[in-house]
């Protein structure tokens, strides 16, 4: 794990709040939309079947689940179970499935896709700090709470509520010495979270 001195390498430019009543949109980038409605599902890893979601993509740590909503991504789980990989026979989920699949490729590779999260104010600019680390870096959870003004265990109950990882990247939130938590205490979570680290390039 990178040192206190790498991780204050990375300088976030704090949020600004999002208009009242909108939800996150992100598409190389965070910008704010009004939306209605969100349908919200099943907390990750909780006996889902890959008939829960629109896509099953295979990675190296096991699969991705992947939900759409309309043309926005509204749920994205790390499954350490292998899956057998499957599609809905829609363009925006064969956009989204080609997305992911080049990250998985490549890490540097931003991954252009609309999503939806729901939330409040406050975690919407929480996601909106995340989302803005860049692959290969890396804040720690009190580094992350200055940005928003808040405390590092208000910040870490966002990170535990954020729907779309690796959109809005919660595994580049680490502790000040170690990897932190991930996916809401998943035992193997930590070793997902540790396999997109490296991936990116941050050990």
């Amino acid at each position: 794990m990178k040192s206190q001195l790498a991780l204050n390498k990375f300088q976030p430019s704090c949020p600004q709040k999002a208009p009242q009543g909108a939800f996150c949109f992100c598409s190389l980038g965070v910008d704010w939309i009004r939306h209605e409605r969100l349908r919200y599902h099943s907390p990750m890893n909780a006996g889902n079947t890959p008939h829960d979601y629109d896509a099953i993509i295979t990675a190296p740590f096991g699969a991705i689940g992947l939900r759409v909503q309309d043309d926005f991504v509204v749920g994205i789980e790390l499954l350490a179970e292998t899956l057998e990989p499957h599609a809905a026979p829609l363009p925006f989920v064969q956009h989204a499935v080609h997305e992911l699949q080049q990250y998985l490729l490549d890490p540097a590779r931003l991954i252009d896709l609309p999503y939806l999260t729901g939330g409040t104010l406050f975690q919407q600019r929480v996601w909106k700090a995340i989302a803005d680390i860049p692959s290969g870096e890396a804040l720690s959870y009190s580094q992350l709470a200055q940005c928003v003004h808040s405390g590092p265990r208000a910040v870490a109950n966002v990170c535990g509520a954020n729907r779309v990882p690796l959109l809005v990247p919660c595994h580049r939130v680490v502790a000040k010495s170690g990897l932190g938590g991930f996916m809401q205490g998943n035992p193997r979570g930590l070793a997902i979270k540790q396999w997109l680290l490296a991936h990116e390039g941050f050990a």
